[in-house]
């Protein structure tokens, strides 16, 4: 994993190198391609997520989404990321570290979404690995928390080939697809191990 400034330095942009993806913040320029590849996976990302509001793929939104994440990230509150396969630039997913605690946490939630033509292709294990070394590393996080439905098998297994122990199971943690529903609660610490690279058994 690499982490390079990009742009001048009051220009608030990281680039994330990982094997075969990079990561960077979301931009203007991302829009169509963003937006297409949402639509396109509705169905499959539906299950998982929140209820999308009505207006969600318009341009007028992915603005003030935008907005939004620059605050963020000059507020050290949470770090978005859109995920591009690297050689021919075409984005696939997109990774989010949120609800970062300082003081004696030194805490983030780790969230992610993958379009419906590149999952089970390993990219989203690539991304999680070099976040994870982000993390750690740039932003000297000491623990990377994460919670998936207990019926996502892709999801439950992604983060586990990836580290992440299981720790509990919350109650009606999150409203997801319109219903408050149970979650494993998993976490990924700076000294825990982790895997140096994908296997062919990655598949998520």
């Amino acid at each position: 994993m690499a982490l390079f400034r990009l742009g001048p330095p009051s220009d608030i942009a990281n680039f994330v190198r990982g094997e075969g993806v990079y990561l960077r913040p979301p931009e203007m320029r991302d829009y169509e391609a963003w937006a297409d590849l949402r639509e396109h996976s509705r169905a499959f990302l539906t299950p998982w997520e929140p209820t999308w509001p009505g207006d969600d793929l318009t341009r007028t939104s992915f603005r003030r989404r935008l907005r939004r994440h620059v605050q963020e990230i000059a507020d050290d509150e949470a770090y978005p990321f859109l995920i591009f396969r690297e050689g021919d630039d075409v984005l696939v997913g997109g990774l989010t570290l949120g609800q970062i605690k300082r003081g004696v946490a030194q805490s983030a939630t780790l969230g992610y979404w993958m379009g419906l033509p590149f999952a089970g292709k390993g990219l989203m294990s690539r991304s999680v690995r070099a976040m994870a070394g982000f993390a750690f590393t740039s932003l000297r996080l000491h623990r990377i928390e994460a919670a998936c439905l207990p019926h996502n098998e892709a999801s439950i297994k992604l983060l586990e080939r990836n580290g992440f122990k299981r720790e509990g199971l919350a109650r009606a943690y999150l409203r997801i697809n319109g219903l408050w529903q149970d979650h494993f609660l998993y976490a990924l610490l700076e000294t825990d191990p982790l895997p140096l690279r994908v296997s062919r058994r990655d598949r998520a």
